[in-house]
């Protein structure tokens, strides 16, 4: 929170957003008709069919952080968070990059298969053959890494190694589970120079293609491609949020109308990206009219608040003084985004409606069937993002 009578300003909408095997057991042969029965048998343990990846907010840029861990022996690898990004790509650093476990199949090999349209691609320069050496190879899987805020591009090499991630049964992290096939790319360092946090070495896509993180998650281990993010804010207490991965439920320790009137808009222009949810944004970006639209509507309702000198971006500022306070933040108008029809609304309080205000919601992606789930804020529930119980381990059953 910020000091009293420090300015509020209007966001532009943080959008971001058992199988169980039957068995048979055949009764031990009796010699005695007075024997006893068997006692009865334990139910089995829950299957683990869902995933859990921290994740930090910078302070400096505003972006999402995880650490992935991956290589043998294994290693954490700070990467941010992309919602859009279709897959995993470092920078390997070929003199530095040490795992017993990579490998870079050459071009044309059935392994480039899953990364698409993949081209010849040298990345030693000279004659270097080094087939040992990450990110160091004449003959590999060329593909497309982008750095999602410069939106710069450059070729990086295909690669596989071991992953690790936690396993959950949805309120704390069990053991990890290892992956020894995950498919990434080695990229050059020119993508890592600039719009990035300062420690990130790459980027975790999480987007609808076959490598990216989710994918590859779904796929090794059998559920659909779902995922949740639990994303928080820098102004909180703790600035650490969670992704989950498999279907829900998640759980946390306790802890487009405004005021539900229409909101006039060209609803025409709400696809061809011109309004999404993204991690690589700091808030969402809106195609013009629709954000005067939506400002205009917000501050008629909060008319009986006078405004202060506006800080750029921001055409709408308010001392905080002025406002109430309620568990979901600011007492601000809601904002209802209507995503399909009336029976699926989105609804944001001040505390994720006002810039430095602390305020959590769960979005979760359900990927093969195209949809979207969000809930309220958390802080209605007494709970936050931060919330997730990593300090505890899950018993696991062996």
């Amino acid at each position: 929170m910020a000091a009293a009578h420090a300015p509020l300003r209007l966001l532009h909408l943080l959008l971001l957003l058992i199988s169980s095997t039957a068995l048979s057991l055949l009764a031990p042969t009796s010699r005695s008709q007075t024997a006893p029965p068997p006692p009865p048998l334990s139910p089995p343990p829950p299957v683990i069919n869902r995933y859990v990846l921290p994740v930090h907010k910078d302070g400096a840029t505003s972006l999402h952080v995880a650490n992935i861990l991956r290589r043998t022996p294994q290693k954490p690898i700070p990467h941010l968070v992309d919602l859009n990004g279709g897959m995993v790509w470092e920078h390997c650093d070929e003199r530095r990059y040490l795992s017993s476990t990579f490998y870079a199949p050459p071009f044309g090999d059935y392994f480039c298969s899953p990364a698409g349209k993949t081209r010849f691609s040298r990345t030693c320069p000279g004659s270097v053959v080094a087939p040992d050496r990450a990110g160091c190879h004449n003959n590999s899987c060329g593909i497309m890494a982008v750095n999602p805020v410069t939106k710069r591009t450059a070729v990086a090499e295909l690669s596989i190694d071991m992953f690790s991630i936690l396993t959950t049964r949805g309120s704390n992290p069990g053991r990890p589970i290892r992956f020894c096939k995950f498919y990434f790319a080695c990229a050059p360092s020119s993508l890592l120079r600039s719009g990035l946090p300062a420690n990130v070495h790459g980027v975790a896509g999480l987007g609808r293609t076959p490598i990216s993180l989710q994918s590859q998650l779904a796929s090794h281990c059998g559920f659909p491609p779902m995922f949740a993010l639990c994303l928080t804010s820098v102004s909180s207490n703790d600035n650490r949020g969670v992704i989950f991965f498999g279907d829900g439920p998640y759980n946390m320790l306790p802890g487009s109308m405004i005021n539900q009137k229409p909101v006039p808009l060209n609803t025409s222009l709400l696809g061809d990206g011109r309004t999404g949810i993204s991690t690589t944004t700091p808030y969402t970006i809106l195609e013009h009219s629709i954000f005067v639209a939506l400002t205009r509507s917000f501050t008629s309702e909060l008319s009986q608040i006078p405004q202060v000198e506006p800080i750029p971006p921001f055409p709408a500022c308010y001392e905080r003084s002025r406002l109430p306070s309620t568990r979901a933040g600011p007492g601000v108008p809601t904002i209802e985004l209507i995503l399909q029809d009336k029976n699926a609304v989105w609804t944001i309080f001040g505390a994720n409606s006002m810039v430095e205000a602390p305020g959590d919601a769960l979005p979760g992606f359900d990927v093969a069937g195209s949809r979207l789930g969000l809930s309220s804020s958390l802080l209605l529930r007494r709970t936050s993002c931060a919330n997730f119980n990593f300090t505890s381990i899950a018993p696991q059953a062996e």
